[in-house]
């Protein structure tokens, strides 16, 4: 069985970059409507990405986001049973602060707190604020994101330490340590990302694509971990398209690739292309957007059909060898959710209706 979960869109229109997709700005409303949704429906987990900056272009995709930290606090007082992760980028927030928010969640959520280290590509985001430390970061940002999880494991652990290094620590308390534990994820797709999630993480998103290839990400990060004396979830993430019939899902993506938003596709790709790494997420995406432009991040092909087609190609994506999750996307993520709910589920053999925390 497989537990399902929901990328949470904190920022404007979600994962499609197109004028004729739904267009909707963030807001905690929407936040806690999709949240509940998705608890009571038997999703098991919700996570919310980090932006600082969009991509402009006539639909402005991503220019409004919310805070992930914030948003994902405000949700574990209004739920009570699904799991919560919110997104860090280590340059932005010292680790000893983030120990100690994510302690306070952690106890507000009775354990169902987790953080998304997101170890740090797009430049134009950070050197907005004056925190980009130079294109050279590309080649050691998960060095950075290691000592971060590193410190924040060590205080979580034991509400002390001291430790030199990128990070200066002198006798630091952060009491009282989280009750409940702190679950800890990463989305590193190359060779010196997916160590860092073997070494760190608890849960790891494999590459999304072909089955063969996932099964061999999730293989290599299972071979990994074992190698620590550890164990990581694999988890896929999935876009869906939902419709009446195939034909009209069809027709609903036919529509949003119409009205792809090719300024914000460019300036996105753009930024990923500044990423010196060859063997990453940065290079997936910009080939995922080579050709007719597509308005799905990173060049995504959606699962699109009838609730018994997504529900067949769901189960298939369950049954690929290491996949203990899926994390979906919609393009209408209200009715999406609801529709998925009533219409898809019954016809899953792979969905583990998530029980309490």
């Amino acid at each position: 069985m497989t537990e399902f979960g929901i990328f949470l869109p904190t920022a404007n229109n979600g994962w499609i970059l197109s004028g004729t997709s739904p267009q909707y700005r963030p807001s905690f409303e929407l936040s806690r409507t999709i949240t509940q949704l998705a608890e009571r429906n038997g999703f098991g987990f919700v996570l919310s990405m980090v932006k600082f900056r969009g991509y402009g272009g006539p639909t402005r995709h991503w220019d409004f986001c919310q805070d992930s930290l914030t948003t994902m606090t405000a949700l574990a007082a209004v739920t009570s049973r699904i799991k919560l992760f919110a997104s860090v980028a280590p340059i932005t927030l010292h680790p000893a602060v983030v120990a100690r928010m994510a302690a306070t969640i952690d106890d507000i959520s009775g354990g169902r707190f987790g953080i998304n280290i997101v170890a740090g590509w797009n430049r134009a985001e950070y050197a907005q604020m004056g925190l980009w430390p130079g294109d050279n970061f590309y080649r050691y940002r998960y060095d950075y994101a290691e000592e971060y999880a590193h410190v924040l494991r060590e205080l979580w652990e034991h509400g002390k330490l001291t430790h030199h290094g990128r990070f200066d620590l002198d006798d630091c308390e952060v009491l009282p340590t989280p009750p409940h534990g702190v679950k800890l994820i990463s989305a590193g797709q190359s060779p010196r990302g997916q160590e860092f999630c073997a070494r760190y993480a608890d849960y790891h998103f494999s590459a999304v694509g072909e089955p063969t290839a996932v099964a061999a990400m999730n293989r290599r990060t299972h071979e990994l971990a074992a190698a620590q004396g550890r164990s990581v979830t694999s988890l896929n993430l999935a876009t869906i398209v939902l419709g009446d019939t195939d034909a009209d899902a069809r027709r609903k993506v036919e529509l949003y690739t119409e009205g792809a938003d090719v300024e914000a596709i460019a300036f996105m790709t753009g930024q990923y292309s500044q990423d010196t790494t060859t063997d990453g997420s940065s290079a997936a995406v910009i080939a995922g957007h080579r050709g007719r432009p597509s308005p799905f991040y990173g060049g995504a092909h959606p699962i699109v059909g009838s609730a018994a087609t997504v529900a067949a190609r769901l189960d298939e994506m369950a049954a690929i060898e290491g996949t203990g999750g899926i994390m979906l996307v919609f393009d209408d993520f209200v009715e999406g959710i609801a529709r998925f709910g009533a219409e898809v589920v019954p016809l899953l053999s792979s969905f583990t209706v998530a029980g309490p925390a």
